[in-house]
């Protein structure tokens, strides 16, 4: 698959051939960078606009075969001499200006200021990370002593259509307004990367500690929130959106500090931790009917009732199966369902707490859209809280989070998280 380049590659090649052309006086409509990667970047140059003591030009972001929604952005870069540094509503410049910087960088239209501590940036600071920063700054640098300026410059970073896909990113839940993120560590975008997801959901964490949180809600995503919200009063909006990375997260919250979670999902999509299970995707492994008949065997339920779970396309339809036999053939007084949930969850808690590790104190809500909540670990092992034990048919948000920055990562079934997992074709969505 084609690889592609970041939004900082982008900016940074905007910018060397902005100064190229301000101090040269020519047109220059290709340019070279060295990706912090080792890989070169061509870019072409476009809408260029030239004057006396400011030129300004732009790159189009080209994400490669990674469905990025920045790809085809216009990445601006306007390169100014900086005679005499003004009083300037931007305090990060004059702050820059200040500290003797040769190269300033700061942000226009559709990059995104940090209003929330936990991030690259401090608070205030436009969000442009410190590799894209750094890259900016070579290049930059390497133009004025190629040309034998000593002064100071001014780099201003737009993109004109960032408020527009930020809507479309992680960056307004992360703390960042305004617009999109300048970001890229290696100035490459591989295509659907794993990583990148998993740096966004170490971000949230992070945020959440840097926030003075110990205890967390962690979700696969947003599938179920309004079941939450009215019987919980857990806002999955604010949850941290472990994707499909449940052992990952798990790890990260160990690490940065984290000391308690409440994992809160659905049933198709939280069952196959119950089978050990850390990556949910579709992809690394569906062994759901498989766990859902395992655990009616452990109840004692025999009988042609087992094939025809190992038959069902979604988890909706095996509890659906089950609570029709148990109406059949069990009597009245035997909760059949909360048997096979509870011990659906008996081997949740037992992987969870494994990958824990005895760092964390966990809890574990697994629900449907149809039959509402269908086990919570705190039943047996607190006493139970009356709300939480009531059984409803909560109605699913179905509204996606929406797709994270490049950053992101995300080669992903949850952008409409159990969804696709609950699928007969098991059809992947790109998040991004």
């Amino acid at each position: 698959m084609r690889q592609g380049f970041t939004t900082g590659s982008c900016a940074a090649a905007a910018s060397k051939a902005a100064a190229i052309m301000l101090f040269s006086g020519n047109k220059k409509e290709n340019v070279n960078i060295m990706t912090p990667k080792g890989i070169a970047f061509e870019a072409k140059i476009e809408d260029i606009s030239m004057g006396r003591n400011a030129v300004s030009c732009a790159v189009r972001k080209d994400g490669g075969d990674d469905p990025d929604v920045t790809t085809g952005a216009l990445i601006y870069a306007r390169v100014s001499l900086v005679r005499k540094l003004r009083k300037e509503s931007d305090e990060s410049v004059s702050a820059a200006g200040e500290t003797g910087e040769k190269v300033i960088i700061t942000g226009g239209k559709g990059v995104g200021k940090v209003t929330r501590p936990g991030l690259d940036q401090p608070v205030g600071e436009y969000a442009i990370n410190h590799v894209p920063r750094e890259m900016i700054t070579r290049e930059v640098t390497d133009v004025m002593n190629a040309y034998d300026y000593s002064g100071k410059i001014l780099v201003e970073i737009s993109i004109p259509k960032g408020i527009e896909l930020a809507e479309k990113t992680f960056n307004p839940s992360l703390g960042i307004e305004g617009g999109i993120s300048v970001i890229g560590t290696t100035g490459i975008v591989e295509p659907m990367s794993v990583s990148a997801v998993k740096e966004t959901i170490r971000i949230s964490i992070r945020q959440k500690v840097a926030e003075g949180q110990k205890s967390i809600v962690m979700t696969p995503g947003n599938y179920g929130a309004e079941f939450m919200k009215e019987h919980f009063n857990i806002d999955l909006k604010n949850a941290v959106k472990c994707s499909n990375y449940i052992g990952d997260a798990i790890d990260m919250c160990k690490e940065e500090g984290i000391e308690e979670i409440i994992l809160a999902g659905h049933i198709g999509k939280l069952i196959k931790v119950s089978g050990g299970i850390m990556n949910t995707h579709s992809k690394e492994g569906d062994c759901r009917m498989a766990l859902f008949a395992s655990s009616m065997i452990r109840c004692g339920i025999r009988g042609d009732i087992l094939e025809d779970i190992l038959d069902s396309l979604t988890t909706e339809e095996a509890i659906e199966k089950l609570l029709l036999f148990a109406g059949a053939h069990i009597h009245d007084d035997v909760d059949v369902l909360k048997m096979v949930m509870d011990n659906i969850m008996e081997g949740i808690m037992y992987y969870l707490e494994k990958r824990a590790d005895g760092k964390l104190k966990l809890r574990c809500i697994i629900y449907s859209n149809q039959f509402g909540l269908l086990a919570d670990s705190a039943s047996f092992t607190e006493t139970t809280n009356d709300s939480a034990d009531e059984t409803t048919n909560g109605s699913a948000d179905e509204t996606t989070d929406g797709s994270a920055d490049e950053s992101t990562d995300e080669s992903t079934d949850e952008s409409t998280d159990e969804t696709a997992d609950e699928s007969v074709d098991e059809s992947v969505k790109d998040k991004r």
